[in-house]
């Protein structure tokens, strides 16, 4: 008869985890270490295994609550207290509040030897002890190979491994073992990554004299976990890990804009500037006013209040606030207002990868609105155009996410195609501004012209750019017969134009003044023919009147002719006795 099978749960439990507390791995192993389960550590010298399981430890205490034991087997308690004093980690306080245990086993194989059979028998007891002490919930053993001195046969050893790994899991404490680095396995003696739960893989890489740290998920039972190799940086603070594969193209898309600091540009961009959050290039050869542009840009961003932090990988920070002064930027009180804070390096410093954490650390810490990179190019003296291209991008959609404005710089090379750049990012780029220089008449000038601008509208005309010490100032340029005219030449059309202008004023004015003349001259005509016609109608009047006064008079005349011609026709009368007398 066959034996029944074994069923299966309906619903799988997941597996609980133990978070480090180390910024990017518990993002990269999905929430930190499998809980009350091994985990092995492993890698060369000088990887930062050691830091790594300390820390763990660290933060445990400090920010989950949570007591820890550290065994070592090559240091001495005070030399670790002494070590991490350098990375803000005071061992010493922490084991005076019995939150940390620290412990020193030395294994000496001659001693061995001479006392007969090994096994693990009194570790087991001083680990119990100091786990029961503080009540430990997390554990670390550094390293475990000084242990194996003692054991002749792997049969045994694997017994002796397996017991140490079960005797942990059977305490409830998450731990922390780290390994050397074998030949051809991940660990010298390939036993501890078979029997561990979770396999970490710690790498310190030298590629032409620049040395980058890495770490690998190697295995992870029961979690699903990144698979790539994450770079990491050991700083003052700890460690910290970038975990790459979580960048994405989920970024907001803010419509918000923010001046450019030059008001000219920002009206060659639809009058308002950039996008907030979008990604800003401005390429150029050397000399074309690259960093003077970023200058304005943050200055603006200052004014309003915004946070700026300025990655330069050529000039020092007094250096570039020296420079600045000449075009009337001063960027000092940015610096004591805390709105402005630099972060100079040079680019060989250490790789890419390196650079990339670094820039996410003081992102991070900092947390500003703008970041500026001044310039991108010299990341190829890290590494290839390639993997420059890669971490720029990561960078970008890091910056994006966070809707943080980027203005990033890059030199071009004189003679070249100017629409290219030597690490090929501008493909990524929101915003991109070209300086070049224009030559003629002797002379080398600046223009400026928008060569995209996504998501808005933007002017398709050359301006001259001029720094002055008043700032950055786009002029119009002049076309002429043999093309472009900046500088001298532009000037000179200026002067043309101007002296153009004031023989058409002249020429308006006479003009003007000739015909206030001829309104004059008319007026003074019009003024003696009105005379002339009031006088001749004047004279017309009183000939009408004096007309008048004729034919009244003729009136008159004609009445009292026709009254005498009336008494002369009427009879003659008696004579009179005077006149009969008379005429007798």
């Amino acid at each position: 008869m066959k034996p029944k099978a074994e069923s299966l749960p309906v619903a799988a439990i997941p597996i609980a985890k133990c978070p480090t507390g180390i910024k990017g791995l518990d993002e990269i192993t999905g929430g930190g270490l499998p809980l009350g389960r091994p985990s092995l550590v492993c890698g060369g010298t000088g990887c930062g295994k050691t830091l790594l399981a300390m820390e763990f430890l660290v933060r445990g205490t400090t920010e989950f609550g949570e007591p820890g034991v550290y065994i070592s087997f090559e240091e001495k308690s005070e030399e670790l207290a002494q070590n991490f004093t350098s990375l803000g980690f005071d061992l010493v306080e922490l084991v005076g509040r019995s939150v940390l245990a620290l412990d020193y086993i030395h294994i000496d194989a001659s001693e061995i030897e001479e006392t007969g059979v090994f096994d693990l028998e009194g570790l087991f007891i001083r680990l119990a002890h100091a786990i029961d002490s503080i009540g430990a919930r997390r554990v670390a053993l550094d390293t475990i190979e000084s242990l194996f001195s003692g054991f002749s046969h792997d049969a045994l050893l694997r017994a002796e491994l397996r017991r140490l790994f079960r005797f942990l899991k059977d305490k409830g404490v998450t731990t922390v073992i780290t390994g050397e680095q074998g030949a051809n396995t991940l660990t010298r003696y390939g036993l501890e990554e078979y029997v561990a739960d979770c396999d970490i893989f710690l790498n310190h890489k030298v590629t032409e004299q620049i040395a980058t740290r890495r770490l690998r998920i190697v295995k992870y039972r029961g979690s699903s976990h990144g698979t790539n190799e994450y770079p990491f940086l050991i700083d003052d603070q700890g460690i910290s890990v970038l975990p790459i594969s979580s960048i994405g193209l989920e970024h907001p898309a803010s419509t918000e804009r923010v001046s450019t600091g030059v008001p000219r540009l920002d009206t060659m961009l639809g009058g308002k500037g950039f996008y907030k959050g979008s990604s800003v290039l401005v390429t150029g050869t050397a000399g074309t006013g690259k960093s003077s542009l970023a200058a304005h840009f943050v200055d603006s961003a200052c004014r309003r209040g915004e946070r700026c932090l300025y990655f330069s990988f050529e000039e020092s920070r007094n250096q570039i606030v020296r420079n600045m002064f000449s075009i009337g930027i001063n960027l000092n009180p940015w610096l004591e207002a805390g709105l402005l804070q630099f972060n100079n390096v040079r680019p060989t410093m250490y790789g890419l990868e390196m650079h990339l954490v670094s820039m996410h650390k003081a992102v991070e810490t900092y947390r500003p609105d703008v970041v500026v990179v001044d310039p991108i190019s010299n990341m190829v003296t890290a590494a290839n155009p390639f993997e420059a291209k890669s971490m720029l991008s990561r960078l970008i959609d890091y910056l994006k996410l966070k809707n943080i404005t980027a203005f990033c710089t890059d030199l071009t090379v004189a003679g070249g195609t100017l629409e290219h750049t030597e690490i090929g990012i501008s493909s990524v780029m929101d915003t991109w501004l070209l300086l070049q220089v224009i030559e003629g008449s002797g002379e080398r000038n600046r223009g400026l012209f928008i060569l995209k601008s996504r998501g808005m509208e933007h002017s398709n005309q050359v301006r001259e750019f001029c720094l002055t010490s008043q700032g950055v100032q786009l002029l119009d340029v002049y076309l002429g017969p043999g093309g472009v005219l900046t500088g001298s030449g532009r000037i000179a059309q200026e002067a043309r134009e101007r002296a153009e202008a004031l023989e058409r004023a002249q020429e308006i004015e006479r003009k003007q003044r000739e015909i206030l003349r001829k309104k004059s001259l008319l007026e003074a005509q019009i003024a003696a023919l009105t005379l002339e016609f009031q006088s001749e109608k004047d004279e017309l009047e009183r000939a009408i009147e004096r007309e008048h006064l004729r034919r009244e008079h003729l009136a008159q005349t004609t009445r009292s002719v026709a009254r005498n011609r009336q008494s002369d026709e009427l009879p003659e009368a008696s004579p009179t006795p005077f006149e009969t007398v008379s005429g007798s």
